[in-house]
């Protein structure tokens, strides 16, 4: 059995995913299988991932589902992934060519790993210029939350993840009219239980897409109300730190206002923290609310 699943949760994306492709044939370590979800495309992604299958380059497992969003792509992924680590690869972005071998060396050789939940690396635009910063040297292990927080590490970064620590904690849920639920509630969750190992090497090559979540976050926070509710009541409960609660509590007034649900006080793990959040939280509300009807 293979070590590594990277896997790539796509919808539409026939148009990008040649070169996530091309770099995982290339990969200087081919202990990896590529597991793609497709979340019900209608494009020809099937036809040109067939092709690569055909090939025979690299492992590649095809799985198409009906479209839930990015969250449900994740779910389906973890519940198929059988190797020991496994990595998120958007469908826009792609690995170096020696990030595998870098993954693979560098976890075989951890020594204790019960307390480890996987490895955390850096992301970089094309030019390979890091995004944000890299980790300081004194930090050898980490939960997500604190290398934000405490050590001020700045800009996206990427993810492995043991399969086994993954599959201990709930899916994200399913909101029938919704397709997306914040993806950091999960990592939240497995930060109460875990570390990070963290490494200053390049993972992942990004690329912002015009019509990739990051670049269209107001536009999410009107469409999917209920899965934001979801993620900043779970947030209230779990964070370590006050001014993330507070956001999220300023948020979740925001979320709960747009669907009219005013039983959100009930729901708050923190109902003062909720409540000075009100006047932000409604103000926030408005602005979503203009925003939002200004572009359509």
């Amino acid at each position: 059995m293979k070590s590594l699943t990277i896997f790539t949760p796509t919808y539409n994306r026939e148009y990008c995913l040649g070169q996530c492709y091309e770099r995982l044939v290339n990969q200087t370590n081919k202990d990896f299988v590529w597991l793609i979800i497709d979340d019900g495309s209608t494009d020809n992604t099937k036809t040109l991932i067939d092709s690569w299958i055909a090939e025979g380059k690299i492992d590649i497992i095809y799985h198409y589902q009906e479209n839930q969003g990015m969250h449900g792509g994740h779910n389906t992924a973890y519940s198929l992934i059988k190797t020991t680590l496994n990595v998120c690869i958007d469908s826009d972005d792609f690995m170096p060519e020696d990030a595998v071998e870098k993954i693979l060396g560098f976890w075989d050789s951890l020594g204790n790993k019960d307390k480890i939940a996987g490895i955390i690396g850096l992301d970089a635009y094309k030019n390979r210029e890091v995004i944000g910063d890299q980790f300081p040297n004194y930090i050898k292990t980490s939960t997500l939350e604190d290398l934000h927080h405490k050590h001020n590490v700045k800009g996206d970064k990427k993810l492995v993840y043991r399969t086994d620590v993954v599959k201990k904690y709930p899916k994200y849920p399913i909101f029938p009219d919704e397709r997306f639920v914040p993806l950091g509630t999960l990592y939240l969750l497995i930060d109460k239980d875990y570390e990070l190992a963290c490494l200053n090497e390049i993972f992942c090559i990004v690329e912002y897409m015009e019509d990739g979540s990051s670049r269209n976050i107001l536009k999410q926070y009107y469409r999917h109300p209920k899965g934001f509710q979801y993620a900043r009541i779970l947030n209230i409960q779990n964070s370590n730190y006050l001014k993330v609660r507070f956001k999220n509590a300023v948020h979740l007034v925001s979320h709960s206002l747009q669907l009219k649900d005013f039983t959100f006080f009930k729901k708050t793990p923190d109902k003062t923290l909720t409540f000075i959040a009100l006047p932000i939280g409604f103000l926030l509300y408005l602005y979503v609310m203009y925003l939002n009807k200004v572009k359509q």
